[in-house]
């Protein structure tokens, strides 16, 4: 990793670490504003498949902080316990945001079927892209074609980065907007739950300028190469 790539790196490990620190601080804030439904994670989650016509996705509990998801592939809307179990504007929030995704499943939402498409180029990319990217910086002047290839490795995974913001903005679109049509918030509540995943969907942002600026870079440094040959 070239000074450039590890300064720009750590700029965004920072600002990752402050979004990351603020989201879990809304989170433990927003888990002590009950809701005035008093559902729990696991009954809004139900209620809001229901609500939209959804009967073959089930709700789990799994283990983690904020572990949260849903999974196309067995469809099953995953809740941590605190969201699975809470009866409060956090646990709303993310059990609303998991069905979103659901329902954008159940829609065949274009840009969730995409990222589902590519997980799995996702995976192979991952296994090998920082041993191609490690060993093409090495051998940048006999060998530059090795970093080319850890160069498109390395885009699959951000075009995956970029493809995740539509996504998920638009499950949080959705689930904010049953949410106010299911009137199982006051507005202040609504508000709360807006600015909670707000503040998750930064995370997302954050990571995706990080990989598209360090994809070019890295296309910056292979260009210089090439170009003193």
């Amino acid at each position: 990793m070239t000074p450039g790539i590890m300064f720009v790196s750590l700029i965004f490990v920072g600002i990752s670490f402050l979004v990351s620190y603020v989201l879990k601080s809304k989170f433990r804030a927003y888990s002590e504003v009950p809701t005035s439904s008093g559902l729990t994670g696991k009954q809004i989650a139900e209620k809001m498949l229901r609500d939209n016509n959804i009967n073959d996705v089930q709700v789990l509990s799994v283990d983690g902080f904020l572990s949260d998801h849903y999974n196309p592939a067995n469809k099953t809307v995953n809740l941590s316990p605190d969201v699975y179990a809470g009866a409060n504007v956090a646990a709303a929030a993310v059990a609303a945001h998991e069905c979103g995704h659901a329902v954008q499943h159940a829609a065949a939402y274009p840009w969730l079927g995409l990222r589902s498409r590519l997980v799995p180029a996702v995976q192979f990319s991952a296994s090998l892209v920082q041993w191609l990217l490690l060993g093409g910086i090495l051998l940048i002047n006999v060998f530059p074609q090795l970093l080319l290839a850890g160069i498109a490795l390395f885009g699959v995974t951000t075009v995956f980065s970029l493809i995740t913001l539509p996504v998920e903005f638009d499950a949080s679109r959705r689930a904010l907007a049953w949410l106010d049509r299911s009137q199982i918030m006051r507005p202040q509540e609504h508000d709360k739950a807006k600015n909670a995943l707000w503040w998750a969907a930064m995370t997302y942002v954050v990571a995706a300028l990080a990989s598209l600026v360090t994809l070019f870079q890295y296309i910056l440094i292979y260009m210089g190469a090439r170009d003193r040959r």
